[in-house]
C-alpha cells in the first residue's frame, strides 16, 4: 500500500521555523524580520548549584540535564600474583604461552594489552579500549593466564532468576564484572546452590554481589489484585497520570495491563510497607468507582470507530479527562457497533455528545479509477494532487498499489469538495489518455531496454508514452504502454517490430583453442574491434581465461551470425597454418653473427620470410634457434640461418640413409646413444626425421673432419642394430665413471678396441647417474660387460697406501683450495690423498681407495713431482694496460692457457703510479692513447712457471693475445655521431668486436681512428667502422634532402582549426606527408607565417593540403544566437560530451562565453551556411527544452527558503534584504559590543584581523567545469 501526502508551501514553511505566523504589533513594521536580542540567539550555559534554582523547572534556554561526556577508550590494570600464575616459566618472557594468549585475546577482542613482570614475579596486566571489549579481555585473560578455583553459594531458588537478569544480561554483566564463571541450576534442579569459578578475588566479589541480590530481593513484596477490567480506566487515570501520581507517592510499582490485554490482573511490586499503600488506595479507588457509575451503551458505525479511539487511544483519554467517564470499545477484530460508556451518572450526557461529535468529524469517500491512471492523476511531481491538497489542506487521499481506487478521508465538506475534483480529473484523463499490454518473452526485456536504457527513453520520448518492463524477480511477459493514444499505438508497433528482429537472432558457438584468444582480440582490443566494426550487429563474446574454455559465442541475426563465423575461421586458420614450429641446432658461437649488427640480420630474416625467430639467451647451454610461422616460411628461415653457419666456418652437411625402424634404436633410451656419438665427434649435429614421416633420410651437420667420424660410428651402429642388436646395462658409483674412461679416453677405448662393444656412460643431466649402458653383438657386449665388473669390482676393495712427497712440493698440491687433490679424487675414482699438516715436518702422504685407483694416482703424483722438479720460469714483457685484455673475462683466457700447456702463470701486482706517470692523458671515450712508447716496467713483466718447452708454447700463446692497434681512416666530422650520446655509440662497437677504439680529441680534429685488440677481432671492427661511416654519410645525405623548406601564409584566425581538436588535424598531416609544420609563436612579429619542412615533394603536398582546408574554413559563416546561461551547463553536458556529440553530428564549431563575459548569454556557431542554421535551430529547440526544467527547480527552490520569524518577509535568513540590495548578515540587539564603551571589532582591519598571508582569490568556474592540467 502507498500513499500520497502533498505538503503545501505554507505548511512547509510553518514546520521549518518552528511557528504560527502571528500578527506582530508595536514598534516592529510588519514587513520587517524580528531582530532577536542577544540573550535569546545565544542562551547562556548553566550554572551548576546556582541559587534559587527549584526543582523540575529549567535553568536556562539549553535545558538542565546535560550529560556530561565519557571517554570511550579506558584502560584498566590488574595484578596476577607468582602462585597463581598458570605459565610460570619466565626465562623467555614476552615470547612464551603468556604472549601467544595474550595475543589471541587482542585479535579476538579487539583491546589492546601490555604485560609487564613485577619484582615478585607476579604478572601485572594493563587492558586499554572500549569498556566492552577491556570487560571481555579482562575475563577471558584470567580465565587463561591465571589459576582457577570455585566456591558456591545458597540462596533461596526464587531469587535465582534475578541473579539472571532479563535474558542473562544481569548474569553476563556480574561475569565480566568479576572476571568469574557463574553457574546457575535449571528450573528443574531442586539444588539451591549457585557455582562460581574463577580467580579468589573474583569469587569473592561474586559471592558478595549474589548475596546482595538476595538480600534485596528478601525486603521485596509483590501482590496480585484482580479487579474488573472495565474499571481499570479510573484506577490509571486519563493519559496514566493518576496510577503515576500514586507509584510516585507510595514508592511501590504498579502494573496494569493494556486495554488490548484481556486480563484483569493489576502486580504491585516494592517494599512490602509501599506495596500494601498502593494496595489500600486502589482498592479504594475501585470501591469508590463501583458504587457510584452506571453505563449506557450505544451504536456507532464501525467504520468511524476509528476517529472515537483517536491516535494511539489519545481521544478515549480526553473524554476521560474531561468527562471522567470511560468509553470501553469492542475489539477491532469484533464485527459489533456497539459502545458501552461508564460513569458517574450527571456525567455520561457530556461524554456521549463527544463521542457522537468525534464520530461524524471525518468521513471517508472512495473513488473508482483504473490503477494504470494513478499516477497521471497525481500528476508530475505531485503537480495534480497537489492543487487539491492545497485547496484542502485536511482532506488525506490514499492510492492503493493495484486496486482501482483512491480513498479520501477528512471533514466532510472538503472531502466533498475533494471527491468532485478528482473525478473531473479521471473523466478528463480517460479521454486523452490510452493504454495497452503486449506480452513479450522475458528473455527480450533487457535488449528491449538497452544500453542504460538507450532503447526505450528513445521510445518514451519518441511517441510521448510511458513503457513499464516488470522486473526480472516478477517473471512476468506483460509489458504495459500508457500515453497518448496514437503514441501508445507507434509505440507498440515498434517493440512488437524489435521482437520480432530479436526471434530472428541466432546464436553459434565456434570451438577456438584458448591460445589463440588473445591474438584474435589483439592488443588492447584492436583487433577484435576491426572485426566488431565490420559485423556490428553480430555480438561476439570470449569466455574468461580462468574458465580455460574454447567456446567462442556469436550472437545477431542469422545471415550476419553465419558470415562472421566464416571470418573468423578463417582467420584462426591463418593462425593455425602460422602455428608451425621448426628447431634449428646452430653451433652456440655463430649465434651473434646470425643476430647480426644491432640484429640487423635476425630482423631481416624475419621481414622476408615472415616468421617470429626465438634464440636461447646467452648463459643458456642450449644451441637451438626456434622459428614459428607457416611451414614453407619456416622451412626458408631454417635454410637462411644455415647458409649463414656455412660461410662462417668449415661446416659441411652431409646425408645418411638409414632404414626408419632403426630410428629410435639409435636415439636411444632418453637419446642417450645418438648424444654419446656427438660428443665423441666434437659436438657434430644429427638430425633425425619426425616420427610417422617415413623418412630414412638422416641429417650430420658440424666440421668437415668431425662429420666424416660421425657418419661412420653411425653407420656401424646401424649396422650392429641391423645384425645384432644386443644391450646390457651395468651399476656403477658416479665417482668410478672418469676412472674408467681414462685420461682422454684411453682406459674406455682400449676396453672398445677389445671387445667392439660401444659403451656409453650417463650425461649429467640423466637421473640414473649409476647406468652404464653396453651396445653390441651379444658376444662383445659379455665381454665388454665382464671387463667393465672386473674393474668395478676392483674399485670396491678399499686399501690404505702411502708415498714419500718432498716437503716443498706440498704447497702445489694444497694451494688453491686443494684444486689439484679434488681434480686427482675425480680422475681417479674418487681416491682421498691425505698431506700431513704444514709445521710437521713429515714427508709421508696417505692415499686411500680403489687399490687399481690409488696405484694410478700414486702414479700420476709422481709425474706432477717431476714436473715440478724440472720447472723453469720465463718472463714476457707485456704493457700492463694489456694484461686485463689478456686475462679476459673472469681470467678464462689464462685458465686455458694455463690447462692446455700445464703452466702457471703470475701476473705482476698493479702500478697505478707508475702507469699514470707512463701513460698518455685519458681521451673522451675513456681509452689511452696507443702512440705512447713502450719502455719495459716491473709491473710489465709476466711469470710463466713449467716445463721448458711447455713455457715456450705459453709465451706464444700469450704474445698472441696481446692487442695491435691499427689506423681508420675517419672523417673528423663523423667522429661526435660514432662516439653516440654519452658514449653509448662506441661503447657499443667496442662490447661488439671486443676491441678498444681511441677517438682523438677534439681540437686535434684528425681524421683517424684507433683500433686495438686482437688481430681477427680488429679487422671485424674495422669492416664495422668502415661500415657505420657509410650509414653516417648516407644519413647527411638524407639530412640535407630532408632540410627542403617553404613558408606559407594563413589568417592566424584559421591556425587553432588547422590545428584540430588536440592537434588531431595537424598530427594527421604531418603522419600523412612525413613533414615538419611549425606555427608561429605568440611573440612572433609574423603571426600568419606557417613553415613546412621535409622532402620537397612531400612538404609541397603538405602545403596543398592545408590550402585546400583554409578554402574550406575560408566559406565557413559565424553566427550569434543568445542562449539563457541558466541552460549552457545542460548544453554542454558533462565533462563536454554533449556539446561534442552536437558539434560532431552539424559539423560545426561552438563556443561559449568565458565565464565573467559581458554577454554571458550570446554563444557563437561557426560553419558551412545550412550546418550553422540546423544547429542553432537546434540550440534553440534544446534552451527551450531546459528552460523547463530551470523554472521547475526555482519554483520548488522557493519552496525551499527559510521564512522569516514571524512570515510576510520572504526573507531566507538575512541574505536578502527583499529590496535587492546587499545582504545584512546576522543581527542581534543588546549585544555586549554595543554597550557604552565597548566597541565593534572592524572585520576589515588588518590589525585587529592580521593576515597568515596573501590571500588568494577564488577564480570564476566555467561551465565546463574545473580545468585539467
Amino acid at each position: 500500500m502507498s500513499s500520497v501526502a502533498v505538503l503545501t508551501p505554507e505548511s512547509f514553511a510553518e514546520h521549518r521555523s518552528g511557528l504560527k505566523d502571528q500578527e506582530i504589533t508595536g514598534c516592529v513594521p510588519e514587513d520587517e524580520a524580528y531582530i532577536p536580542t542577544y540573550l535569546e540567539a545565544f542562551p547562556p550555559l548553566p550554572e551548576k548549584g546556582a541559587p534559587g534554582e527549584k526543582a523540575g523547572e529549567p535553568v536556562s534556554a539549553w535545558g538542565s540535564r546535560i550529560r556530561p561526556i565519557k571517554a570511550s577508550v579506558i584502560t584498566q590494570v590488574f595484578h596476577v600474583p607468582l602462585e597463581e600464575r598458570r605459565y610460570k616459566d619466565n626465562s623467555q618472557f614476552g615470547e612464551g604461552e603468556e604472549a601467544k594468549v595474550c595475543l589471541d585475546i587482542m585479535q579476538r577482542t579487539g583491546a589492546h594489552i601490555e604485560l609487564s613482570l613485577a619484582k615478585d614475579q607476579g604478572l601485572s596486566i594493563m587492558v586499554t579500549g572500549k569498556l566492552d571489549s577491556v570487560m571481555k579481555a579482562r575475563k577471558e585473560i584470567v580465565a587463561r593466564l591465571q589459576t582457577q578455583a570455585s566456591a558456591t553459594v545458597a540462596i533461596p531458588k526464587e531469587h535465582h532468576r534475578f541473579v539472571i537478569g532479563k535474558n542473562g544480561e544481569k548474569l553476563q554483566e556480574l561475569e565480566l564484572k568479576t572476571a568469574t564463571k557463574i553457574a546457575i541450576p535449571r528450573p528443574d534442579d531442586p539444588s539451591a546452590n549457585i557455582r562460581i569459578t574463577g580467580t579468589k578475588e573474583g569469587i569473592e566479589k561474586a559471592r558478595h554481589e549474589i548475596l546482595l541480590i538476595s538480600a534485596e530481593q528478601d525486603k521485596r513484596a509483590v501482590e496480585r489484585l484482580s479487579l474488573e477490567k472495565a474499571f481499570h480506566p479510573f484506577i490509571a487515570g486519563a493519559h496514566n497520570r493518576l496510577v503515576q501520581e500514586l507509584s510516585q507517592e507510595t514508592g511501590a510499582r504498579i502494573s496494569i495491563p493494556p486495554p488490548s490485554l484481556p486480563k484483569d490482573e493489576i502486580v504491585i511490586t516494592g517494599e512490602k510497607e509501599a506495596v500494601a499503600l498502593a494496595l489500600n488506595r486502589i482498592r479504594a479507588i475501585y470501591d469508590d468507582k463501583k458504587r457510584k457509575t452506571t453505563t449506557i451503551s450505544v451504536e456507532v458505525k464501525k467504520s468511524q470507530h476509528k476517529y472515537i479511539i483517536g491516535p494511539k487511544g489519545n481521544t478515549l483519554q480526553e473524554i476521560l479527562e474531561t468527562t471522567g467517564v470511560s468509553v470501553e470499545m469492542p475489539p477491532l477484530d469484533s464485527s459489533s457497533e456497539t459502545i458501552i460508556l461508564r460513569g458517574e451518572p450527571d456525567k455520561l450526557g457530556p461524554a456521549l455528545t463527544q463521542v457522537y461529535a468525534k464520530a461524524k468529524s471525518v468521513m471517508v469517500v472512495e473513488v473508482t479509477a483504473p490503477a494504470w491512471l494513478h499516477r497521471f492523476i497525481i500528476g508530475k511531481k505531485g503537480q495534480n494532487i497537489g492543487r487539491i491538497t492545497q485547496q484542502l489542506p485536511r482532506v488525506h487521499i490514499e492510492f492503493t498499489d493495484g486496486e482501482e481506487r483512491i480513498s479520501l478521508e477528512g471533514p466532510t465538506e472538503e472531502v466533498e469538495q475533494a471527491q468532485t475534483q478528482i473525478q473531473e480529473i479521471i473523466k478528463d484523463l480517460l479521454v486523452r489518455m490510452d493504454y495497452t499490454e503486449v506480452i513479450i518473452d522475458q528473455r527480450f526485456h533487457r535488449h528491449l531496454i538497452g544500453k542504460n536504457g538507450a532503447n526505450i527513453n528513445r521510445i518514451k520520448e519518441q511517441y510521448k508514452v510511458s513503457v513499464r518492463i516488470p522486473q526480472d524477480s516478477e517473471r512476468s511477459g506483460l509489458v504495459r504502454i500508457e500515453g497518448d493514444p496514437k503514441g501508445v499505438q507507434l509505440a507498440r508497433r515498434e517493440l512488437i517490430e524489435m521482437v520480432q528482429r530479436m526471434e530472428n537472432e541466432r546464436t553459434k558457438d565456434l570451438i577456438v583453442e584458448q591460445k589463440f584468444h588473445r591474438t584474435i582480440i589483439g592488443q588492447k582490443g584492436e583487433k577484435i574491434k576491426e572485426v566488431r566494426d565490420k559485423f556490428p550487429e553480430v555480438i561476439i563474446n570470449f569466455p574468461d581465461p580462468a574458465q580455460k574454455s574454447d567456446i567462442v559465442q556469436l550472437r545477431g541475426p542469422k545471415n550476419e551470425v553465419e558470415k562472421c563465423a566464416k571470418f573468423l575461421q578463417k582467420i584462426i586458420a591463418d593462425l593455425i597454418e602460422n602455428s608451425f614450429s621448426l628447431s634449428v641446432p646452430i653451433f652456440k658461437q655463430f649465434h651473434k653473427n646470425i643476430i647480426g649488427k644491432g640484429g640487423a640480420n635476425i630482423k631481416k630474416i624475419r621481414e622476408e620470410t615472415n616468421t617470429k625467430i626465438d634464440l636461447p639467451t646467452e648463459n643458456s647451454n642450449s644451441e637451438m634457434i626456434v622459428i614459428t610461422g607457416k611451414k614453407s616460411n619456416c622451412e626458408a628461415a631454417r635454410d637462411r640461418i644455415l647458409a649463414i653457419q656455412r660461410e662462417l666456418a668449415n661446416i659441411k652437411e652431409t646425408e645418411v640413409t638409414i632404414p626408419a625402424k632403426l630410428h629410435n634404436s639409435l636415439i636411444g633410451s632418453k637419446g642417450c646413444l645418438v648424444r654419446s656419438i656427438m660428443e665423441d665427434c666434437g659436438g657434430v649435429h644429427i638430425h633425425f626425421p619426425s616420427e610417422g614421416s617415413g623418412s630414412d633420410k638422416v641429417t650430420i651437420r658440424g666440421p668437415a673432419g668431425e662429420v666424416e667420424k660421425a657418419k661412420k660410428q653411425l653407420l656401424q651402429l646401424a649396422e650392429e642394430k641391423q645384425v645384432n642388436n644386443f644391450t646390457a646395462e651395468l651399476q656403477a658409483k658416479p665417482e668410478y665413471h672418469k676412472f674408467l674412461i681414462g685420461r682422454g679416453g684411453a682406459n674406455i677405448r682400449r676396453v672398445r678396441d677389445r671387445t667392439g662393444a660401444r659403451i656409453i656412460f650417463p650425461s649429467p643431466d640423466d637421473t640414473e647417474q649409476e647406468l652404464i649402458t653396453i651396445v653390441g653383438k651379444e658376444e662383445a657386449v659379455r665381454q665388454a660387460q665382464k671387463e667393465l665388473e672386473s674393474l668395478v669390482k676392483n674399485l670396491d676393495d678399499v686399501v690404505e697406501d702411502s708415498m714419500v712427497v718432498d716437503i716443498r712440493h706440498h704447497r702445489h698440491f694444497v694451494c688453491r683450495r686443494g684444486q689439484v687433490l679434488r681434480e686427482l679424487a675425480e680422475e681417479y675414482g674418487g681416491v682421498a690423498v691425505s698431506f700431513p699438516r704444514t709445521g710437521t715436518n713429515s714427508q709421508r702422504v696417505t692415499l686411500k681407495g680403489a687399490k687399481d685407483c690409488v696405484e694410478a694416482a700414486k702414479k700420476r703424483i709422481q709425474e706432477i713431482i717431476e714436473d715440478l722438479e724440472s720447472q723453469v720460469s720465463v718472463e714476457v714483457a707485456i704493457p700492463q694496460r694489456y694484461h686485463r685484455a689478456i686475462m679476459g673475462p673472469k681470467g678464462c683466457r689464462i685458465q686455458h692457457i694455463t690447462r692446455e700447456h700445464e703452466v702457471q702463470i703470475k701476473f705482476p701486482e698493479r702500478d697505478d703510479g707508475a702507469a699514470a706517470g707512463q701513460e698518455a692523458p685519458p681521451q673522451e671515450n675513456g681509452e689511452v692513447s696507443p702512440d705512447a712508447e713502450f719502455v719495459p716496467r716491473k709491473c710489465d713483466i709476466i711469470t710463466i712457471s713449467g716445463r721448458a718447452e711447455k713455457c715456450e708454447l705459453a709465451k706464444a700463446a700469450l704474445l698472441a693475445l696481446v692487442p695491435i692497434t691499427e689506423d681508420v681512416e675517419v672523417s673528423y666530422e663523423l667522429h661526435r655521431y660514432i662516439i653516440g650520446q654519452k658514449g653509448s655509440g662506441i661503447r657499443k662497437m667496442m662490447e661488439e668486436y671486443e676491441v678498444n677504439i681511441w677517438v682523438p680529441q677534439p681540437e686535434k680534429q684528425l681524421d683517424v681512428i684507433k683500433v686495438t685488440g686482437l688481430v681477427a677481432n680488429v679487422e671485424r671492427a674495422k669492416l664495422g667502422l668502415l661500415e657505420r661511416v657509410k650509414e653516417l654519410q648516407a644519413e647527411q645525405e638524407d639530412r640535407a634532402l630532408r632540410s627542403f623548406k617553404v613558408t606559407m601564409s594563413v589568417d592566424p584566425k584559421f591556425h587553432p582549426k588547422i590545428i584540430g581538436r588536440k592537434g588531431a588535424v595537424i598530427s594527421q598531416i604531418r603522419k600523412d606527408h612525413d613533414v615538419s609544420i611549425q606555427f608561429p609563436d605568440k611573440g612572433d612579429e609574423q603571426q600568419d607565417l606557417i613553415v613546412i619542412s621535409g622532402y620537397e615533394r612531400n612538404v609541397e603536398e603538405a602545403r596543398q593540403a592545408i590550402q585546400l582546408l583554409v578554402a574550406e574554413l575560408q566559406e565557413m559563416v559565424s553566427q550569434e544566437v543568445h542562449l539563457d546561461p541558466r541552460t549552457h551547463a545542460r548544453i554542454i553536458g558533462a565533462r563536454g560530451k554533449a556539446i561534442r556529440k552536437l558539434m560532431e553530428e552539424f559539423k560545426v564549431d561552438i563556443r561559449f562565453p568565458q565565464p565573467g563575459s559581458d554577454e554571458p548569454d550570446k554563444v557563437t556557431v561557426m560553419g558551412l551556411p545550412e550546418t550553422v542554421d540546423n544547429a542553432i535551430d537546434h540550440l534553440l529547440n534544446l534552451e527551450e527544452e531546459y528552460m523547463l526544467s530551470v523554472t521547475e527547480t526555482e519554483t520548488l527552490a522557493a519552496y525551499m527558503k527559510p521564512p522569516s520569524r514571524y512570515g510576510g518577509g520572504g526573507g531566507a535568513g538575512g541574505f536578502d534584504d527583499g529590496n535587492g540590495g546587499p545582504a545584512k548578515g546576522f543581527v542581534v540587539r543588546d549585544a555586549p559590543w554595543n554597550a557604552a564603551g565597548n566597541k565593534a571589532p572592524d572585520m576589515s582591519s588588518a590589525e585587529d584581523f592580521p593576515t597568515f598571508g596573501t590571500g588568494v582569490a577564488l577564480k570564476q568556474t566555467s561551465v565546463w567545469g574545473p580545468k585539467k592540467f
